[in-house]
């Protein structure tokens, strides 16, 4: 078995020469052999115990087990004491998931502290037979199916390969012992009942049965890393991507709510939502769909995905002669005497305006509601809203786009769009006022 450990870490490359492993020690078979077998195959590492007080004195008992057996194989050992069904109530989450939580919290806590390279935990062949079962009756898509990986970022599984009789072979050869948990008999939990009850009945169908299981979630496992490469060349080809926003046509996903859940799930939005946003792309135009981190409204030809940032209605006041950073702009002030050669500059990233006709200061400010101007070209007052409208502004370009606006409260320049007629530059301007927009 050691040389089946050994040839499985440097398969998948889990522990380098001279890195530093965390091993997360819970006084179990599963983590004692793996234990042992880094020892005797010589990669530095210290050991993390977690002590959830979930079970009175047995927790207190692998607490001191683990104390000791480090102790005698002189192995550094941390202990982290949590007051775990707390923590559940106060998140509102179980129990189990607490424990997670809190054990990972902390093992990355102390792989920074120490600065250790990875941290190693006992999960074995069995344990992903088992996460097989439990994601397939949630529903889960390839990537739920596929099982744990060997590694994923700094969290390493060197016993993935072996299997429970296998490991319980190799602590019966080796005299090692260890801390049972009664709860693993006790078919309360789903994971124990899949254990205790299902796999037995699986193990009947033919004496093979786990083996196959096994090579499927490999199988699995390379498909979804292909899968995953094609999907981002796919969403890398019809995604667009300006200032901030992102969008894709609505024609790729009529027919594939799958797309659209890979591309929205990177951004927090859940299957639910994605659900409803698949429903809503013909008739729900203008709605707006929000995950913790991102917010996509649906336009008249496509998707619009834009990062959530705190709303702010502070006015940034401005002087001549300065240069200021909004986000996505870069803008630049100056004031400029006529020439009997001055041209227009007719970009629709430069204003300039009468100097005379403008009340100071000026402000940068976002649209509020009820705003009106007098588009350059026009005779009349019009909502800025409905300006927004012929213009076919998108939501995300609504809430983004900046108003130059004079001390008076009168809208100079829609930003990048259109300046306002009652400020425009003639035959009689002396001076100018130039504002000039930098992407």
């Amino acid at each position: 078995m050691l040389d089946q450990f050994q040839l499985y870490i440097n398969r998948y490359n889990l522990i380098a020469e001279g890195e530093k492993i965390i091993l997360a020690l819970s006084g179990g078979i599963d983590s004692m052999v793996l234990a042992d077998l880094l020892q005797k195959t010589q990669v530095q590492f210290v050991a993390a115990h977690c002590n959830f007080h979930l079970r009175d004195v047995e927790s207190d008992g692998d607490d001191w087990f683990v104390r000791k057996f480090a102790e005698k194989r002189g192995i550094q050992c941390f202990v982290k004491h949590f007051e775990t069904e707390k923590y559940a109530a106060n998140h509102g989450i179980s129990i189990e998931m607490a424990a997670r939580e809190l054990r990972y919290t902390w093992f990355e806590q102390l792989r920074q502290q120490l600065g250790y390279d990875k941290i190693a935990v006992a999960h074995h062949a069995d344990d992903q037979g088992e996460t097989f079962f439990i994601n397939l009756l949630r529903g889960a898509g390839l990537r739920g199916l596929k099982g744990m990986l060997p590694q994923n970022g700094v969290l390493i599984r060197p016993l993935l390969w072996a299997s429970r009789e296998q490991i319980r072979r190799y602590a019966a050869e080796n005299h090692i012992v260890w801390r049972e948990d009664h709860t693993n008999a006790e078919s309360v939990f789903l994971r124990n009942k899949i254990r205790n009850q299902l796999l037995p009945v699986f193990d009947e169908l033919q004496p093979d049965a786990r083996q196959g299981l096994y090579k499927s979630l490999e199988h699995l496992a390379s498909e979804n890393e292909l899968y995953r490469e094609l999907l981002k060349e796919k969403i890398d080809r019809i995604i667009v991507e300006k200032d901030g926003l992102q969008s894709i046509d609505k024609q790729y996903f009529v027919n594939n709510f799958q797309l659209l859940f890979e591309w929205l799930r990177q951004y927090n939005f859940n299957t639910d939502q994605c659900r409803f946003i698949h429903e809503a792309m013909v008739s729900g135009i203008g709605n707006r769909y929000c995950s913790p981190t991102h917010q996509l409204v649906i336009g008249r030809d496509d998707l619009q995905l834009s990062e959530i940032k705190e709303d702010t209605d502070e006015e940034i006041q401005i002087e001549i002669g300065e240069e200021k950073v909004f986000s996505p702009i870069h803008l630049s002030f100056s004031k400029l005497e006529r020439t009997n050669n001055f041209l227009i500059d007719k970009s629709p990233e430069v204003a300039q305006l009468d100097f005379d006709k403008i009340r100071f200061p000026l402000t940068l400010r976002h649209w509020q509601h009820g705003d009106r101007f007098h588009p350059l070209g026009m005779k009349g007052s019009k909502l800025l809203s409905d300006f927004f409208v012929d213009q076919k502004f998108t939501e995300w370009q609504k809430r983004n786009v900046w108003l130059l606006v004079s001390a008076d409260g009168d809208i100079l320049w829609v930003v990048g769009w259109r300046l306002d007629d009652r400020f425009k530059v003639t035959s009689e301007t002396k001076s100018i006022f130039r504002c000039e927009m930098k992407r």
